[in-house]
């Protein structure tokens, strides 16, 4: 199982925390706020508060051995660069900031951290997609400009085969799942098909899960 450290429970450290947990990460989670902490404990396999930029700190607590590192600290910088770069020396994989500008972005990347991301920006960003395509459920933007997404599936696509349709001709993009929504009792969940086969009927209320460039997303988006 993936083994990620979740450092700073802010609004979007929580986010982070909460999606992490949907897909069945282990999850180490890190604040100096006992009660940000006690807030996000219950959730994960290990809650701890301490000083991030502490090196000492992180090597005591195994810190040092997660596949993946998120820093969310968002309002002190200088805390999130020292806690980003400490973290890359002590040996993780794969360390993922936040900033909260372009040039905070410029100089995490510039000292060697793997993915920066402005959640401001990738909220602006989602809002403008649902926006304009409004059959678009959600977007979610990968490395250079891969997206994956979730859309409506078209009408004109409802009673077809996937083999009919060929998606990945088409429109270029590949699909990963197909999400049917459904009741367990009262509760609204997803029937999910996540290989779906060249002998597939698409029907209606289905949410096609694709990946691939925005551009090609956003012309299945369009139908």
């Amino acid at each position: 199982m993936l083994k990620v450290a979740v450092i700073g429970l802010g609004v979007f450290g929580m986010s982070v925390l909460k999606a992490l947990v949907d897909v069945g990460a282990e999850i180490i989670v890190v604040d100096q706020n006992m009660q940000k902490i006690e807030e996000g404990q219950d959730m994960v396999s290990f809650a701890v508060k301490m000083d991030s930029t502490d090196e000492n700190a992180l090597l005591s607590q195994g810190i040092h051995e997660v596949d993946i590192a998120v820093v969310c600290i968002g309002e002190d910088f200088e805390s999130n660069i020292l806690t980003a770069v400490t973290l890359k020396s002590l040996g993780v994989a794969k360390v993922i900031s936040r900033a909260t500008r372009e040039i905070e972005k410029k100089i995490l990347k510039s000292v060697g951290i793997d993915m920066v991301v402005i959640p401001e920006e990738e909220v602006g960003e989602k809002l403008a997609y649902s926006i304009i395509h409004q059959n678009l459920r959600d977007i979610i933007h990968l490395a250079g400009s891969t997206a994956m997404a979730e859309i409506d599936a078209p009408e004109d696509f409802w009673g077809k085969s996937l083999l009919d349709l060929n998606l990945r001709s088409k429109y270029k993009v590949n699909l990963i799942m197909i999400k049917k929504p459904t009741k367990f009792g009262t509760v609204k969940t997803f029937e999910i098909n996540s290989s779906p086969g060249a002998e597939t009927i698409i029907e209606k209320n289905d949410i096609l899960v694709v990946v691939g460039e925005r551009k090609h997303i956003t012309k299945l988006a369009k139908k």
